[in-house]
Protein backbone atom coordinates (compact mmCIF):
# COMPACT_ATOMS: atom_id res chain seq x y z
CA UNK A 1 0.00 0.00 0.00
CA UNK A 2 1.13 3.55 -0.75
CA UNK A 3 1.40 5.78 2.33
CA UNK A 4 0.36 9.39 1.78
CA UNK A 5 0.84 10.75 5.30
CA UNK A 6 4.02 9.13 6.55
CA UNK A 7 6.49 12.01 6.78
CA UNK A 8 6.65 15.36 8.60
CA UNK A 9 6.28 17.18 5.27
CA UNK A 10 3.22 15.15 4.30
CA UNK A 11 1.59 15.70 7.69
CA UNK A 12 2.18 19.42 7.41
CA UNK A 13 0.61 19.52 3.95
CA UNK A 14 -2.39 17.57 5.22
CA UNK A 15 -2.84 19.90 8.17
CA UNK A 16 -2.70 22.96 5.91
CA UNK A 17 -5.37 21.43 3.71
CA UNK A 18 -7.70 20.52 6.58
CA UNK A 19 -7.27 23.95 8.21
CA UNK A 20 -8.11 25.62 4.89
CA UNK A 21 -11.50 23.88 5.01
CA UNK A 22 -12.98 26.54 7.26
CA UNK A 23 -15.34 24.79 9.68
CA UNK A 24 -16.55 27.24 12.31
CA UNK A 25 -19.18 25.77 14.62
CA UNK A 26 -22.74 26.13 13.27
CA UNK A 27 -21.49 27.30 9.85
CA UNK A 28 -21.95 25.86 6.38
CA UNK A 29 -18.25 24.97 6.42
CA UNK A 30 -18.84 22.71 9.40
CA UNK A 31 -21.48 20.85 7.39
CA UNK A 32 -19.19 20.45 4.39
CA UNK A 33 -16.05 19.42 6.28
CA UNK A 34 -16.92 15.72 6.88
CA UNK A 35 -17.92 15.28 3.25
CA UNK A 36 -14.53 16.60 2.13
CA UNK A 37 -12.82 14.40 4.70
CA UNK A 38 -14.76 11.37 3.47
CA UNK A 39 -13.50 12.01 -0.06
CA UNK A 40 -9.96 12.41 1.28
CA UNK A 41 -10.04 9.12 3.17
CA UNK A 42 -11.44 7.32 0.13
CA UNK A 43 -7.95 7.74 -1.38
CA UNK A 44 -6.52 5.42 1.28
CA UNK A 45 -5.98 2.00 -0.32
CA UNK A 46 -7.57 0.17 2.61
CA UNK A 47 -10.88 1.94 2.10
CA UNK A 48 -10.83 1.05 -1.60
CA UNK A 49 -10.90 -2.55 -0.42
CA UNK A 50 -13.30 -1.98 2.48
CA UNK A 51 -15.58 0.91 1.49
CA UNK A 52 -18.17 -0.07 4.13
CA UNK A 53 -15.67 0.73 6.88
CA UNK A 54 -15.74 4.43 5.98
CA UNK A 55 -19.07 6.03 6.90
CA UNK A 56 -20.82 9.36 7.34
CA UNK A 57 -23.46 9.39 10.10
CA UNK A 58 -26.22 11.87 10.82
CA UNK A 59 -25.92 14.41 13.62
CA UNK A 60 -28.28 17.36 14.13
CA UNK A 61 -28.94 20.45 11.99
CA UNK A 62 -27.85 18.66 8.77
CA UNK A 63 -24.40 18.05 10.23
CA UNK A 64 -22.57 14.75 10.02
CA UNK A 65 -19.93 12.83 11.92
CA UNK A 66 -17.48 10.39 10.33
CA UNK A 67 -16.11 6.99 11.32
CA UNK A 68 -13.27 5.11 9.64
CA UNK A 69 -12.53 1.59 10.86
CA UNK A 70 -9.35 -0.41 10.38
CA UNK A 71 -10.20 -3.98 11.41
CA UNK A 72 -7.61 -6.69 11.79
CA UNK A 73 -9.17 -10.10 11.01
CA UNK A 74 -7.90 -11.69 14.25
CA UNK A 75 -8.34 -8.78 16.68
CA UNK A 76 -11.20 -7.65 18.88
CA UNK A 77 -9.14 -5.15 20.91
CA UNK A 78 -10.12 -1.69 19.61
CA UNK A 79 -8.68 1.75 20.21
CA UNK A 80 -11.15 4.54 19.42
CA UNK A 81 -9.40 7.68 18.14
CA UNK A 82 -11.61 10.70 18.94
CA UNK A 83 -11.38 14.21 17.50
CA UNK A 84 -13.57 17.14 16.52
CA UNK A 85 -13.32 19.19 13.35
CA UNK A 86 -15.25 22.34 14.25
CA UNK A 87 -13.42 25.49 15.33
CA UNK A 88 -14.33 28.71 17.07
CA UNK A 89 -14.81 31.90 15.07
CA UNK A 90 -12.05 33.89 13.38
CA UNK A 91 -13.27 37.48 13.79
CA UNK A 92 -10.49 38.36 16.27
CA UNK A 93 -7.97 38.17 13.39
CA UNK A 94 -9.34 41.51 12.16
CA UNK A 95 -7.95 42.53 8.77
CA UNK A 96 -6.02 39.25 8.62
CA UNK A 97 -9.16 37.11 8.95
CA UNK A 98 -8.87 35.79 5.36
CA UNK A 99 -5.52 34.28 6.37
CA UNK A 100 -6.75 32.73 9.63
CA UNK A 101 -7.16 29.36 7.90
CA UNK A 102 -4.03 29.68 5.74
CA UNK A 103 -1.31 28.76 8.27
CA UNK A 104 1.77 29.16 6.08
CA UNK A 105 0.71 32.59 4.82
CA UNK A 106 -0.45 33.77 8.25
CA UNK A 107 2.83 32.71 9.86
CA UNK A 108 4.78 34.68 7.24
CA UNK A 109 2.65 37.79 7.80
CA UNK A 110 3.10 37.47 11.57
CA UNK A 111 6.86 37.41 10.99
CA UNK A 112 6.58 40.66 9.05
CA UNK A 113 4.42 42.18 11.81
CA UNK A 114 6.27 40.61 14.76
CA UNK A 115 6.97 43.96 16.40
CA UNK A 116 3.23 44.44 16.98
CA UNK A 117 3.10 41.43 19.36
CA UNK A 118 4.12 41.01 22.97
CA UNK A 119 7.72 40.11 23.73
CA UNK A 120 6.91 36.45 24.47
CA UNK A 121 4.93 35.90 21.28
CA UNK A 122 7.46 37.83 19.21
CA UNK A 123 10.17 35.47 20.46
CA UNK A 124 8.15 32.45 19.37
CA UNK A 125 7.50 33.98 15.95
CA UNK A 126 11.23 34.64 15.54
CA UNK A 127 12.13 31.11 16.63
CA UNK A 128 10.45 29.62 13.56
CA UNK A 129 9.25 26.76 15.77
CA UNK A 130 5.52 27.51 15.48
CA UNK A 131 2.81 27.41 12.83
CA UNK A 132 -0.04 29.88 13.40
CA UNK A 133 -3.70 29.62 12.41
CA UNK A 134 -7.22 28.78 13.51
CA UNK A 135 -7.56 25.05 14.08
CA UNK A 136 -3.86 24.24 13.82
CA UNK A 137 -3.74 23.42 17.52
CA UNK A 138 -7.41 22.99 18.46
CA UNK A 139 -7.73 20.46 17.05
CA UNK A 140 -7.16 19.58 13.42
CA UNK A 141 -3.62 18.38 14.11
CA UNK A 142 -5.13 15.68 16.31
CA UNK A 143 -7.31 14.55 13.42
CA UNK A 144 -4.32 14.63 11.02
CA UNK A 145 -2.39 12.36 13.38
CA UNK A 146 -5.30 9.93 13.61
CA UNK A 147 -5.58 9.79 9.81
CA UNK A 148 -1.89 8.97 9.58
CA UNK A 149 -2.16 6.26 12.24
CA UNK A 150 -5.08 4.49 10.62
CA UNK A 151 -3.34 4.59 7.23
CA UNK A 152 -0.15 3.09 8.69
CA UNK A 153 -2.07 0.46 10.67
CA UNK A 154 -3.87 -0.72 7.56
CA UNK A 155 -0.72 -0.76 5.41
CA UNK A 156 1.35 -2.61 8.02
CA UNK A 157 -1.51 -4.80 9.30
CA UNK A 158 -1.15 -3.84 12.94
CA UNK A 159 -2.71 -6.54 15.20
CA UNK A 160 -5.31 -4.21 16.71
CA UNK A 161 -8.47 -2.45 15.52
CA UNK A 162 -8.49 1.33 15.16
CA UNK A 163 -11.74 3.28 14.92
CA UNK A 164 -11.35 6.91 13.87
CA UNK A 165 -14.25 9.05 15.06
CA UNK A 166 -14.39 12.76 14.23
CA UNK A 167 -17.38 14.91 15.11
CA UNK A 168 -18.84 18.42 14.71
CA UNK A 169 -19.92 20.82 17.44
CA UNK A 170 -17.46 20.14 20.24
CA UNK A 171 -17.02 23.87 20.75
CA UNK A 172 -20.70 24.64 21.48
CA UNK A 173 -22.91 21.81 22.78
CA UNK A 174 -20.94 18.63 21.93
CA UNK A 175 -23.93 17.57 19.85
CA UNK A 176 -21.59 15.66 17.53
CA UNK A 177 -20.29 13.42 20.30
CA UNK A 178 -23.75 12.96 21.78
CA UNK A 179 -24.94 11.68 18.40
CA UNK A 180 -21.82 9.53 18.13
CA UNK A 181 -22.54 7.49 21.27
CA UNK A 182 -25.19 5.21 19.67
CA UNK A 183 -22.96 4.95 16.58
CA UNK A 184 -20.13 3.61 18.75
CA UNK A 185 -22.40 1.05 20.41
CA UNK A 186 -23.82 -0.05 17.02
CA UNK A 187 -20.34 -0.47 15.53
CA UNK A 188 -19.27 -2.38 18.60
CA UNK A 189 -22.04 -4.95 18.05
CA UNK A 190 -21.77 -5.02 14.26
CA UNK A 191 -18.02 -5.74 14.18
CA UNK A 192 -17.59 -7.51 17.54
CA UNK A 193 -15.28 -4.79 18.82
CA UNK A 194 -13.92 -4.67 22.35
CA UNK A 195 -13.18 -1.05 23.20
CA UNK A 196 -9.84 -1.01 25.02
CA UNK A 197 -9.10 2.70 25.10
CA UNK A 198 -10.81 5.94 24.12
CA UNK A 199 -7.89 8.05 22.91
CA UNK A 200 -8.58 11.72 22.25
CA UNK A 201 -5.98 14.13 20.85
CA UNK A 202 -7.03 17.54 22.10
CA UNK A 203 -3.91 19.73 22.39
CA UNK A 204 -1.91 20.33 25.53
CA UNK A 205 -3.30 23.31 27.47
CA UNK A 206 -1.34 25.58 29.77
CA UNK A 207 -2.08 25.55 33.50
CA UNK A 208 -1.04 29.22 33.66
CA UNK A 209 0.14 31.85 31.14
CA UNK A 210 3.85 31.07 31.67
CA UNK A 211 3.47 27.28 31.60
CA UNK A 212 5.38 25.63 28.72
CA UNK A 213 4.85 22.02 29.79
CA UNK A 214 3.58 19.43 27.30
CA UNK A 215 0.80 17.62 29.15
CA UNK A 216 -1.04 14.42 28.45
CA UNK A 217 -4.25 13.76 30.34
CA UNK A 218 -5.71 10.71 32.05
CA UNK A 219 -9.09 12.35 32.51
CA UNK A 220 -11.15 15.38 31.65
CA UNK A 221 -12.82 18.02 33.79
CA UNK A 222 -16.62 18.09 34.03
CA UNK A 223 -19.00 21.02 33.88
CA UNK A 224 -22.58 21.96 34.64
CA UNK A 225 -24.27 25.23 33.77
CA UNK A 226 -26.36 26.36 36.72
CA UNK A 227 -29.15 28.74 35.83
CA UNK A 228 -31.33 31.04 37.91
CA UNK A 229 -34.50 32.98 37.15
CA UNK A 230 -35.07 35.99 39.38
CA UNK A 231 -38.70 37.04 39.64
CA UNK A 232 -39.59 40.18 41.55
CA UNK A 233 -42.65 42.48 41.62
CA UNK A 234 -43.16 45.08 38.93
CA UNK A 235 -43.83 48.75 39.66
CA UNK A 236 -43.35 52.19 38.13
CA UNK A 237 -39.88 53.67 38.49
CA UNK A 238 -41.51 56.60 40.30
CA UNK A 239 -42.77 54.23 43.01
CA UNK A 240 -39.76 51.95 43.53
CA UNK A 241 -40.76 50.67 46.97
CA UNK A 242 -44.08 49.35 45.63
CA UNK A 243 -42.19 46.49 43.99
CA UNK A 244 -38.87 44.65 43.95
CA UNK A 245 -36.53 44.56 40.97
CA UNK A 246 -35.05 41.31 39.77
CA UNK A 247 -31.55 42.89 39.50
CA UNK A 248 -31.73 43.60 43.23
CA UNK A 249 -32.43 39.91 43.89
CA UNK A 250 -29.87 38.64 41.38
CA UNK A 251 -27.08 40.78 42.80
CA UNK A 252 -27.06 38.70 45.98
CA UNK A 253 -26.78 35.34 44.22
CA UNK A 254 -24.17 36.54 41.75
CA UNK A 255 -22.07 37.89 44.59
CA UNK A 256 -22.36 34.54 46.39
CA UNK A 257 -21.59 32.44 43.30
CA UNK A 258 -18.55 34.31 41.98
CA UNK A 259 -15.37 32.46 43.10
CA UNK A 260 -17.27 30.78 45.94
CA UNK A 261 -14.86 28.40 47.75
CA UNK A 262 -17.70 26.05 48.67
CA UNK A 263 -17.42 24.78 45.09
CA UNK A 264 -13.66 24.28 45.33
CA UNK A 265 -12.69 20.73 44.48
CA UNK A 266 -9.18 19.25 44.60
CA UNK A 267 -8.56 15.72 43.33
CA UNK A 268 -5.18 14.02 42.82
CA UNK A 269 -3.46 17.31 43.57
CA UNK A 270 -5.35 19.25 40.88
CA UNK A 271 -7.93 21.94 41.62
CA UNK A 272 -10.92 22.89 39.47
CA UNK A 273 -11.42 26.58 38.62
CA UNK A 274 -13.94 28.37 40.83
CA UNK A 275 -17.40 29.28 39.51
CA UNK A 276 -18.01 32.46 37.55
CA UNK A 277 -21.01 34.15 35.93
CA UNK A 278 -21.25 33.49 32.20
CA UNK A 279 -24.41 35.48 31.54
CA UNK A 280 -26.67 37.87 33.41
CA UNK A 281 -29.54 39.52 31.58
CA UNK A 282 -32.93 41.18 31.75
CA UNK A 283 -35.63 39.04 30.14
CA UNK A 284 -37.54 42.06 28.86
CA UNK A 285 -37.07 42.67 25.15
CA UNK A 286 -37.23 46.49 25.26
CA UNK A 287 -36.63 49.50 27.52
CA UNK A 288 -39.45 50.64 29.79
CA UNK A 289 -40.00 52.80 32.87
CA UNK A 290 -41.63 49.76 34.40
CA UNK A 291 -39.01 48.34 36.73
CA UNK A 292 -37.36 45.08 35.60
CA UNK A 293 -38.89 42.18 37.49
CA UNK A 294 -37.71 39.17 35.44
CA UNK A 295 -34.06 38.44 34.82
CA UNK A 296 -31.73 35.49 34.64
CA UNK A 297 -28.16 34.37 35.12
CA UNK A 298 -25.99 31.41 34.15
CA UNK A 299 -23.11 30.25 36.32
CA UNK A 300 -20.27 27.98 35.26
CA UNK A 301 -19.47 25.16 37.71
CA UNK A 302 -16.55 22.80 37.02
CA UNK A 303 -16.51 19.26 38.39
CA UNK A 304 -13.73 16.79 39.17
CA UNK A 305 -15.44 14.10 41.23
CA UNK A 306 -18.71 15.80 42.07
CA UNK A 307 -21.86 14.72 40.30
CA UNK A 308 -24.55 16.98 38.89
CA UNK A 309 -26.71 16.03 41.88
CA UNK A 310 -24.05 17.23 44.33
CA UNK A 311 -23.41 20.42 42.37
CA UNK A 312 -27.13 21.22 42.30
CA UNK A 313 -27.40 20.73 46.06
CA UNK A 314 -24.55 23.21 46.59
CA UNK A 315 -26.10 25.66 44.12
CA UNK A 316 -29.50 25.48 45.81
CA UNK A 317 -27.84 25.95 49.22
CA UNK A 318 -26.00 29.01 47.91
CA UNK A 319 -29.24 30.43 46.48
CA UNK A 320 -30.92 30.09 49.88
CA UNK A 321 -28.04 31.93 51.56
CA UNK A 322 -28.34 34.68 48.93
CA UNK A 323 -32.11 34.88 49.42
CA UNK A 324 -31.67 35.24 53.18
CA UNK A 325 -29.18 38.09 52.64
CA UNK A 326 -31.52 39.72 50.15
CA UNK A 327 -34.47 39.50 52.56
CA UNK A 328 -32.44 40.95 55.42
CA UNK A 329 -31.33 43.88 53.30
CA UNK A 330 -34.85 44.45 51.93
CA UNK A 331 -36.37 44.37 55.42
CA UNK A 332 -33.95 47.08 56.54
CA UNK A 333 -34.84 49.26 53.51
CA UNK A 334 -38.55 48.92 54.28
CA UNK A 335 -38.00 49.84 57.94
CA UNK A 336 -35.90 52.86 57.01
CA UNK A 337 -38.58 54.09 54.58
CA UNK A 338 -41.54 53.09 56.76
CA UNK A 339 -43.25 50.94 54.11
CA UNK A 340 -44.69 47.47 54.30
CA UNK A 341 -42.68 44.72 52.54
CA UNK A 342 -44.27 43.25 49.41
CA UNK A 343 -43.06 39.77 50.45
CA UNK A 344 -39.86 37.86 50.98
CA UNK A 345 -37.72 36.07 48.41
CA UNK A 346 -38.12 32.30 48.30
CA UNK A 347 -36.06 29.66 46.47
CA UNK A 348 -37.60 26.97 44.28
CA UNK A 349 -36.00 24.31 42.14
CA UNK A 350 -37.27 24.01 38.59
CA UNK A 351 -38.73 20.63 39.55
CA UNK A 352 -40.77 22.27 42.32
CA UNK A 353 -41.96 25.05 40.02
CA UNK A 354 -42.97 22.56 37.33
CA UNK A 355 -44.94 20.45 39.80
CA UNK A 356 -46.72 23.55 41.12
CA UNK A 357 -47.56 24.71 37.59
CA UNK A 358 -48.82 21.26 36.60
CA UNK A 359 -51.18 21.18 39.58
CA UNK A 360 -52.41 24.73 38.95
CA UNK A 361 -52.56 24.84 35.14
CA UNK A 362 -52.76 21.23 34.03
CA UNK A 363 -50.23 19.15 32.09
CA UNK A 364 -51.59 20.05 28.64
CA UNK A 365 -51.36 23.80 29.30
CA UNK A 366 -47.79 23.49 30.61
CA UNK A 367 -46.72 21.39 27.63
CA UNK A 368 -48.16 24.02 25.28
CA UNK A 369 -46.16 26.71 27.11
CA UNK A 370 -42.99 24.70 26.55
CA UNK A 371 -43.82 24.13 22.89
CA UNK A 372 -44.29 27.86 22.36
CA UNK A 373 -40.69 28.39 23.47
CA UNK A 374 -39.33 25.54 21.35
CA UNK A 375 -40.92 27.08 18.24
CA UNK A 376 -38.38 29.93 18.47
CA UNK A 377 -35.53 28.64 16.32
CA UNK A 378 -33.37 31.62 17.28
CA UNK A 379 -33.26 30.44 20.91
CA UNK A 380 -30.47 28.05 21.82
CA UNK A 381 -30.95 25.46 24.59
CA UNK A 382 -29.78 27.87 27.28
CA UNK A 383 -32.24 30.57 26.21
CA UNK A 384 -35.02 27.99 25.93
CA UNK A 385 -34.33 26.75 29.46
CA UNK A 386 -34.66 30.23 30.89
CA UNK A 387 -37.68 31.19 28.77
CA UNK A 388 -39.59 28.04 29.74
CA UNK A 389 -38.98 28.80 33.40
CA UNK A 390 -40.01 32.42 32.83
CA UNK A 391 -43.26 31.40 31.11
CA UNK A 392 -44.16 29.14 34.03
CA UNK A 393 -43.49 31.91 36.55
CA UNK A 394 -45.58 34.40 34.57
CA UNK A 395 -48.54 32.08 35.22
CA UNK A 396 -47.55 31.47 38.85
CA UNK A 397 -46.81 35.01 40.00
CA UNK A 398 -48.17 34.29 43.45
CA UNK A 399 -44.83 32.56 44.12
CA UNK A 400 -42.92 35.82 43.63
CA UNK A 401 -40.59 37.25 44.68
CA UNK A 402 -38.49 34.18 44.05
CA UNK A 403 -35.31 32.62 42.75
CA UNK A 404 -35.83 29.53 40.61
CA UNK A 405 -32.71 27.39 40.28
CA UNK A 406 -32.22 25.05 37.34
CA UNK A 407 -29.75 23.45 34.96
CA UNK A 408 -29.17 24.59 31.39
CA UNK A 409 -27.23 22.56 28.80
CA UNK A 410 -24.61 21.42 28.24
CA UNK A 411 -23.60 18.88 30.88
CA UNK A 412 -20.10 17.41 30.75
CA UNK A 413 -19.56 14.63 33.32
CA UNK A 414 -16.04 14.47 34.72
CA UNK A 415 -14.16 11.32 33.70
CA UNK A 416 -10.89 10.05 35.09
CA UNK A 417 -8.89 6.89 34.39
CA UNK A 418 -5.84 7.57 36.58
CA UNK A 419 -4.75 4.30 38.16
CA UNK A 420 -6.04 2.16 35.31
CA UNK A 421 -3.30 -0.32 34.40
CA UNK A 422 -3.35 0.39 30.65
CA UNK A 423 -3.51 4.16 31.14
CA UNK A 424 -0.62 4.10 33.60
CA UNK A 425 1.41 2.04 31.09
CA UNK A 426 0.66 4.60 28.36
CA UNK A 427 1.59 7.55 30.56
CA UNK A 428 4.85 5.91 31.64
CA UNK A 429 5.71 5.01 28.04
CA UNK A 430 5.10 8.52 26.74
CA UNK A 431 7.06 10.22 29.52
CA UNK A 432 10.09 7.90 29.24
CA UNK A 433 10.26 7.63 25.45
CA UNK A 434 9.83 11.36 24.86
CA UNK A 435 12.85 12.01 27.05
CA UNK A 436 14.85 9.08 25.66
CA UNK A 437 14.20 9.65 21.96
CA UNK A 438 13.71 13.42 21.71
CA UNK A 439 15.09 14.86 24.97
CA UNK A 440 11.58 16.26 25.42
CA UNK A 441 9.61 16.42 28.65
CA UNK A 442 6.03 15.21 28.79
CA UNK A 443 4.04 15.30 32.03
CA UNK A 444 0.74 13.76 33.01
CA UNK A 445 -2.16 15.84 34.23
CA UNK A 446 -5.11 14.00 35.73
CA UNK A 447 -7.73 16.28 34.18
CA UNK A 448 -7.80 18.09 30.85
CA UNK A 449 -8.50 21.66 31.96
CA UNK A 450 -10.75 22.37 28.99
CA UNK A 451 -13.98 20.47 28.45
CA UNK A 452 -13.82 17.73 25.82
CA UNK A 453 -15.77 14.90 24.21
CA UNK A 454 -14.26 12.24 26.49
CA UNK A 455 -16.95 13.27 29.00
CA UNK A 456 -19.43 11.15 27.06
CA UNK A 457 -17.74 7.77 27.43
CA UNK A 458 -16.96 5.64 30.49
CA UNK A 459 -19.78 7.32 32.45
CA UNK A 460 -19.81 6.34 36.13
CA UNK A 461 -22.69 8.43 37.51
CA UNK A 462 -25.57 7.06 39.57
CA UNK A 463 -29.22 6.85 38.57
CA UNK A 464 -30.02 9.46 41.24
CA UNK A 465 -27.55 11.86 39.63
CA UNK A 466 -29.29 11.44 36.29
CA UNK A 467 -32.70 11.96 37.86
CA UNK A 468 -31.73 15.25 39.50
CA UNK A 469 -30.23 16.55 36.26
CA UNK A 470 -33.21 15.51 34.13
CA UNK A 471 -35.84 16.87 36.53
CA UNK A 472 -34.20 20.29 36.77
CA UNK A 473 -33.31 20.83 33.10
CA UNK A 474 -36.31 22.51 31.40
CA UNK A 475 -35.40 21.36 27.87
CA UNK A 476 -34.66 17.78 28.84
CA UNK A 477 -36.28 15.26 26.52
CA UNK A 478 -37.27 17.92 23.97
CA UNK A 479 -34.23 19.67 22.51
CA UNK A 480 -31.53 18.22 24.76
CA UNK A 481 -30.79 14.70 25.99
CA UNK A 482 -27.80 12.59 26.91
CA UNK A 483 -27.67 8.84 26.20
CA UNK A 484 -26.59 7.98 29.75
CA UNK A 485 -27.14 4.21 29.46
CA UNK A 486 -25.01 3.99 26.31
CA UNK A 487 -22.36 6.26 27.85
CA UNK A 488 -22.19 3.86 30.79
CA UNK A 489 -21.83 0.87 28.45
CA UNK A 490 -18.78 2.44 26.78
CA UNK A 491 -16.70 1.66 29.82
CA UNK A 492 -13.13 1.57 28.52
CA UNK A 493 -10.57 3.95 30.06
CA UNK A 494 -9.87 7.38 28.59
CA UNK A 495 -6.64 9.15 27.68
CA UNK A 496 -5.84 12.38 25.87
CA UNK A 497 -2.54 12.72 24.00
CA UNK A 498 -2.38 15.70 21.70
CA UNK A 499 0.11 18.13 20.18
CA UNK A 500 1.87 20.95 21.97
CA UNK A 501 1.02 24.55 21.21
CA UNK A 502 -0.33 27.73 22.72
CA UNK A 503 -3.31 30.10 22.76
CA UNK A 504 -6.25 28.02 21.57
CA UNK A 505 -9.20 30.30 20.68
CA UNK A 506 -6.92 33.33 20.29
CA UNK A 507 -5.56 34.99 17.16
CA UNK A 508 -2.13 33.75 18.28
CA UNK A 509 -3.20 30.09 18.25
CA UNK A 510 -0.08 28.19 17.22
CA UNK A 511 1.31 24.68 16.93
CA UNK A 512 4.83 23.54 17.78
CA UNK A 513 6.17 22.23 14.47
CA UNK A 514 8.67 19.55 15.48
CA UNK A 515 6.43 18.26 18.25
CA UNK A 516 3.38 17.99 15.98
CA UNK A 517 4.95 16.64 12.81
CA UNK A 518 7.88 14.57 14.11
CA UNK A 519 7.89 13.71 17.80
CA UNK A 520 4.26 13.00 18.65
CA UNK A 521 3.34 10.98 15.50
CA UNK A 522 6.36 8.74 16.09
CA UNK A 523 5.56 8.24 19.78
CA UNK A 524 1.88 7.58 19.06
CA UNK A 525 2.74 4.95 16.46
CA UNK A 526 5.02 3.18 18.92
CA UNK A 527 2.46 3.45 21.72
CA UNK A 528 -0.35 1.85 19.73
CA UNK A 529 1.92 -0.99 18.63
CA UNK A 530 2.84 -1.52 22.29
CA UNK A 531 -0.85 -1.59 23.30
CA UNK A 532 -1.63 -4.10 20.54
CA UNK A 533 0.90 -6.53 22.00
CA UNK A 534 -0.30 -6.29 25.61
Amino acid sequence: MTLQWNSPEALRRLLNELVSWKSISLSEGEKQFPRKLYAKLQDVDYFHEHPDYLTLHEADQRRKLLTALYKHPDASKTICLISHFDTVNTEEYGSLEPLATQPEELTKVYWEQKDTFSRDIRAEIESGDFLFGRGTMDMKMGLVMHMSLIEQAAAEKWPVNLLLLTVPDEEVNSAGMRYAIPVLTDLQKQHQLTYTLFLNSEPSFRHDPKDNTHYIYSGTIGKVLAGALFYGKETHAGEPLSGMTSPFISSFLTREMEWNPIFKETVLGETAPLPVTLQQTDLRLRYSTQTPYRSSALYNIFLLERTAEEAFALFEQTAKIAAAQCNERYKKICQDNQVDPIGHVKVFSYKELLEYAMNKLGREFVEDLKKDVHYHDAYDDREKSLRITDNLMIHCQELAPAIVVLFAPPYYPAVNSSGNRLVEFCVDFMEKEAKKQFQAEIKRSHFLNGICDLSYVNYQGSDKDLQVYEENTPVWGDSYTLPFSSMRALNAPVLNIGPFGHDAHKRTERLHISNAFEQLPSLMRQLILQISQK
